[in-house]
């Protein structure tokens, strides 16, 4: 028995929530739109301010798929109502970002400059030269963006250089020692 697929999602005011026949799910709201298909054995219903989604069948893969859309459709609806954020840190001498445009500007010890293009979706802000911020709608995309970030340098446990998830712990080493 799912114990997250029985749970109603909330839709919050300004938000707007519609299910094709087909199980299309579409949510409108402030931050954006968001488009989704239900798996095929998952019904969802929209009544008085919530979204419920019924299982057809009782196989162990129906009852997980039913946990993951009661989860996708609360996440994209708290997306439309109010967008998803991850913050990173860069660490290291000369380390730095910058927004040009459309592309975000990172110098990270290599010889060259990384230009990572910013998807449509997706908001960038550098503060400090060393803090960015991601901001969106869509969970899945704005986690994305911030792991392809953080794969240009991930930190390294010698001296902690490197992009880094904001809070995130780095288990030092210790280096060689002098005999």
């Amino acid at each position: 028995m799912s114990r997250i697929g029985n749970k109603a999602v909330d839709i919050p005011d300004k938000v707007r929530v519609t299910i094709d026949g087909d199980g299309a799910v579409s949510v409108e709201g402030p931050k954006g739109k968001l488009h989704w298909k239900l798996p095929r054995d998952i019904s969802a219903s929209v009544e008085e301010n919530r979204v419920s989604l019924v299982r057809e069948a009782e196989t162990r893969n129906v009852k997980a798929l039913h946990g993951l859309s009661r989860s996708l459709v609360h996440n994209m609806v708290q997306g439309v109502s109010e967008g998803f954020t991850k913050q990173l840190e860069i660490e290291g001498v000369g380390f730095r970002a910058a927004v040009q445009g459309q592309n975000l500007n990172l110098s990270l010890g290599f010889s060259h400059p990384i230009q990572f293009s910013i998807p449509k979706d997706i908001k960038i802000t550098v503060a400090d030269n060393t803090k960015i911020t991601i901001q969106g709608a869509d969970k899945k995309v704005v986690g994305q963006v911030a792991a392809d970030i953080r794969g240009f340098y991930p930190p390294e446990p010698y001296k902690g250089k490197g992009v880094r998830y904001a809070g995130e712990q780095i288990r030092r080493k210790v280096g060689k020692t002098v005999q």
